[in-house]
C-alpha cells in the first residue's frame, strides 16, 4: 500500500502543475531514466572544455562599426547595437548570453537565438529594429524545411520552438532566427556536437571517473572474494553474498571489524592502476577531448612539455585556430539577420573585439602602445581611450618622428637626391 501512496503523491505534484513535460527532469528521475547530455557534461574533461569555450566567447565585447570613404570607424549606436551589446534582453547581460548561446552551440551542435523585432518611436526615427534576442534552448528546437511551399515560400527554412513550460508551439521564419552552428556540419544546415563525435571516448572517460569514485567509496579497495570450504547451492550462496556485502558496507563507513565463522575467509582482488596503466589512459583520453574541441594542452592544466613562452604561444594559437573561425561564423550571422539591407549597402557591420582575451601586463602593454604613437598608427588620444583615460587637449594628432622622411625625399637634406626639378 506503501508503494502505491508514494506513485500517487509523486504524480499529484506533477498534476498540480499548468503543464506536464516527458523532457521534465523530476518526471525522468522518477522514471529511473538517466539523461545521457547529464552523464555526458559531468565528465571533467568535456566540462572543462565547454566552460573555457562559453566564458571565453562571453569575454570579448561586440563593438558597432562603419567602413567610410575615410576607413572604418567606430559606428554611433541605435536601438539594434544597444540590444546586442548592452542588453540583449530583461533577464540577460550580454556576457551571460553570448556564453549561454556558445555552451548550446558546442553541446547540441546548434544555437538558436530569436530576433524579436520592433518599430521604435520618434528617439529613433520611426525606425524598425532589433528589440530583443532571446536564446532557444536548442534541445526544443526543430529545424524544417519548407520544399513544398506550405509555408508560401518554398526552399525556405523554419524554426519550431517548443516551450517546455507551457506545451505551447512557435514557429519562426529563418530571418528571425540567428542560427550558429558547429563546424561539424556535412549538409551546411545542422551542426554535430563534439559529444556525438566522440561518444565512445566521452563514455569512456566518464567510466574511468566512476570507476574511482567507486574505489573512493569502498575505502580505497576493489572487490572481495569470500572462500568457503563447503559445497553450497545457490540459494545459500546469495544469503552469504547478501549478508557480507551488508558487512563489507558497515565496516567500511565505521572502520570497523567484519565477522567471520570459522571455515569462512574474505580474500581483497587487487587491481594496480599502474598495472593497467589507468593515468596513461585517462590523460591519453582528455587530450583527445580538448582536441576535438581545439583546446591547448595547458588549458587543461597540462604543463608537461610546456614552458611560460610555449603557454604564452598556445593562447594565441587558441585564438587563431579555434575562436577565429567561431568569431567569423558568429559575425556573418549577427551582420546578416541583424542589420538592415539599408545598413548593410551604407557600410554597417559588427565584430566581436578579440583583443579583449589578449590583455598582456602594464609593461608589454605600454610597449605596443608608445611603439603605435610614436610610428602614426594610434592617436594618442586613442591611446589613452585604450587605458581607460581621459581625453588630452590636442591628443587628435598623429605624431611621427621628425628623423622619418618619404623615400622619395631621401637625400634632399643634404642637397642630393630626391624628386628632380
Amino acid at each position: 500500500m506503501g508503494v502505491f501512496k508514494n506513485i500517487f503523491y509523486k504524480f499529484k505534484s506533477f498534476l498540480n502543475r499548468e503543464s506536464i513535460s516527458l523532457q521534465d527532469e523530476n518526471i525522468l528521475d522518477f522514471l529511473g531514466i538517466t539523461s545521457r547530455n547529464k552523464r555526458t557534461i559531468s565528465e571533467t574533461t568535456y566540462f572543462t572544455c565547454l566552460r573555457l569555450l562559453s566564458e571565453t566567447m562571453g569575454k570579448m565585447p561586440l563593438k558597432y562599426y562603419q567602413t567610410t570613404g575615410n576607413g572604418k570607424i567606430r559606428a554611433d549606436p541605435d536601438h539594434t547595437t544597444y540590444t546586442l551589446t548592452v542588453r540583449p534582453n530583461n533577464f540577460m547581460t550580454p556576457t551571460t548570453f553570448w556564453s549561454t548561446v556558445e555552451a548550446n552551440r558546442q553541446h547540441y551542435g546548434n544555437a538558436y537565438v530569436w530576433i524579436r523585432r520592433a518599430i521604435f518611436r520618434e528617439n529613433y526615427g520611426g525606425e524598425y529594429g532589433v528589440d530583443s534576442i532571446w536564446v532557444l534552448p536548442s534541445n526544443h528546437v526543430h529545424v524544417v524545411m519548407d520544399n513544398k511551399g506550405i509555408f508560401a515560400d518554398a526552399g525556405k527554412l523554419y524554426y519550431e520552438y517548443v516551450d517546455k513550460y507551457s506545451g505551447q508551439s512557435y514557429v519562426f521564419p529563418q530571418e528571425d532566427v540567428m542560427h550558429f552552428k558547429t563546424s561539424s556540419t556535412f549538409d551546411g544546415i545542422m551542426g554535430k556536437p563534439v559529444k556525438e563525435i566522440l561518444k565512445d571516448t566521452i563514455d569512456g572517460a566518464k567510466a574511468g571517473e566512476d570507476f574511482i569514485k567507486n574505489i573512493n567509496e569502498n575505502g580505497m579497495t576493489s572487490a572481495t572474494t569470500l572462500q568457503y570450504s563447503e559445497d553450497l547451492d545457490s540459494h545459500r550462496i546469495e544469503k552469504l553474498r547478501t549478508k557480507y556485502n551488508y558487512y563489507l558496507k558497515t565496516a567500511r563507513k565505521n572502520n570497523g571489524v567484519i565477522p567471520l565463522p570459522p571455515g569462512l575467509k574474505l580474500v581483497p582482488v587487487n587491481m594496480k592502476l599502474t598495472d593497467a596503466q589507468f593515468y596513461e589512459l585517462q590523460k591519453y583520453s582528455a587530450l583527445q577531448i580538448a582536441a576535438a574541441f581545439g583546446i591547448k594542452p595547458n588549458q587543461l592544466n597540462n604543463y608537461e612539455k610546456s614552458s611560460y613562452a610555449n603557454s604564452e604561444t598556445q593562447q594565441l594559437a587558441f585564438l587563431v585556430e579555434t575562436m577565429a573561425y567561431h568569431l567569423k561564423a558568429y559575425e556573418e550571422e549577427i551582420n546578416y539577420k541583424g542589420l538592415s539591407w539599408q545598413q548593410l549597402q551604407d557600410g554597417y557591420w559588427y565584430r566581436f573585439n578579440e583583443k579583449a582575451i589578449l590583455r598582456t601586463d602594464a609593461k608589454t602593454q605600454s610597449e605596443i602602445l608608445c611603439n603605435y604613437v610614436q610610428n602614426g598608427i594610434y592617436k594618442p588620444n586613442e591611446a589613452r581611450d585604450l587605458l581607460q583615460l581621459e581625453f588630452a587637449e590636442g591628443g587628435d594628432q598623429l605624431i611621427v618622428n621628425g628623423n622619418f622622411i618619404p623615400l622619395i625625399d631621401v637625400g634632399k637634406q643634404y642637397g642630393v637626391g630626391g624628386e628632380e626639378t
